[in-house]
């Protein structure tokens, strides 16, 4: 468990360092693009966003099914050792699985509104 804590930690901070290279602004072929015009573009900052929703999911998707694998593996665990409990610890495990489920559908929609409804977008388009 630790060595993945530790490898995702790992990659987010690799992420995170290239960030500012991903959000590069090239210019087209045969255009010069002085540094004034290329800071005022809102295509970096856009990017920026776009790989932070993505990052974002997939640590959530990541944790989520983590969690969701635990507690099913001790749901069965509860129900073998207990076989005339098994439709409490049913009902529990699917309310724990609902819930574990809803953060991933959180960060989805943060996520969404990061990329179609960000309310920064406006200072950067002109």
């Amino acid at each position: 468990m630790k060595k993945m804590l530790l490898a995702v930690f790992a990659s987010f901070v690799m992420v995170c360092a290239a960030a500012p290279f991903l959000c590069a602004i090239e210019a087209p072929q045969g255009t010069s693009v002085t540094s004034s015009k290329a800071a005022e573009s809102p295509v970096g900052f856009f990017s920026a966003f776009e790989v932070a929703a993505v990052i974002g999911l997939a640590i959530a998707a990541a944790g989520c099914g983590v969690g969701q694998g635990i507690a099913v593996g001790k749901a069965v665990e509860g129900i073998a050792r207990q076989p005339e409990a098994s439709g409490k610890i049913q009902g529990v495990m699917l309310i724990g699985l609902a819930i574990i489920e809803s953060l991933t559908i959180y960060v989805l929609v943060v996520a969404l509104i990061l990329i179609y409804a960000n309310p920064y977008a406006a200072q950067f388009i002109k």
